[in-house]
């Protein structure tokens, strides 16, 4: 930032601390933590979205998407459905296009050809109302990392236009429930690729999306705090939101999603519910009969002890 300053940004961690709300045991108080009739530490009821998704809607729609990088084809006409309200797992070997379509359908890149939409506003007619309805954690996309944790989401929030009382609760909040309180005055340059990730999940929240875009969102995280990010989007689901995740981990989409996509090659090969792609196998079984390319070798001699 080079100590330019901008309206309505904490210029240094004393003032970001000021905004900083008395906390409150009451369900009913502003400042408790969500509110609710008991107090539970991954609720998330100011993030449950305006309007729950009705029975049939789309949160996400795409059709015939495609993308070239050079002679590369990433991506070969997608066409994919997520139903409002589902926790939808994007599984797929490196290279498969799952970051491509991902980054595609949240507007960070411009497909050459097909539609996207979100709840029925499309992504490239119309990029400002879509994006005011998601939040997006991209896989390696470079934070203003010269911020404290504190100072990134209090910003994020403001930039989405929410008013200071409203951004300061919910990064409160944010920080809290994903363990970051400790560290809230600490530079993210400073942060561990863990914390790193935590910190633009709640970028990502600030805004209480109805759709959440996750990219890797568990890559480099410790596994308590992966459970607890776990508990706060089943219950981001659970209020009526809907989540998007790609992940190498099988067994964690098979434990959190109700619905799978598999991406290979830059094609859907399988997409439906769980049970439906896992065929009566698990999905790491399914995944590799589907992908192929799994080979069955004892290795070379000298790798073996006896």
């Amino acid at each position: 930032m080079d100590g330019t300053t901008h309206p309505g940004f904490p210029h240094n961690d004393t003032d970001a601390e000021s905004d900083a709300p008395e906390r409150s045991d009451d369900p009913n108080s502003a400042s408790a933590p969500f509110g609710s009739e008991h107090s539970d530490s991954t609720s998330l009821a100011w993030a449950a979205p305006d309007a729950a998704g009705r029975h049939g809607e789309v949160a996400l729609r795409i059709r015939g998407l495609r993308k070239r990088f050079g002679d590369k084809e990433a991506v070969r006409d997608i066409d994919l459905d997520v139903p409002a309200g589902s926790f939808f797992g994007l599984v797929g070997p490196n290279g498969a296009g799952k970051t491509t379509t991902l980054s595609m359908a949240t507007a960070l890149l411009r497909p050459d050809s097909g539609v996207v939409t979100i709840y029925e506003v499309d992504v490239w007619k119309d990029t400002l109302a879509a994006k005011r309805l998601i939040g997006v954690l991209a896989d390696g996309v470079k934070l203003f990392d010269r911020l404290t944790g504190l100072q990134l989401v209090t910003y994020y929030g403001l930039l989405c236009g929410l008013e200071r009382p409203v951004v300061v609760e919910r990064t409160g909040d944010l920080l809290a429930l994903l363990g970051l309180d400790p560290a809230d005055r600490t530079l993210v340059v400073d942060y561990s690729a863990g914390m790193t990730k935590k910190i633009a999940l709640a970028c990502a929240l600030v805004r209480a999306p109805r759709l959440l875009v996750l990219d890797e969102p568990f890559e480099s995280v410790d596994p308590v705090s992966a459970a607890n990010i776990r508990d706060i989007l089943t219950g981001f689901v659970a209020s009526g939101g809907t989540v998007i995740v790609s992940s190498h981990s099988m067994d964690l989409v098979e434990r959190m999603c109700d619905r799978v996509a598999v991406i290979a090659d830059g094609r859907v090969l399988a997409s439906g519910t769980l049970e439906e792609v896992r065929a009566g196998s698990s999905l790491e079984e399914r995944f590799v009969e589907l992908v192929g390319g799994r080979t069955h070798q004892e290795g070379p001699a000298w790798l073996r002890i006896s």
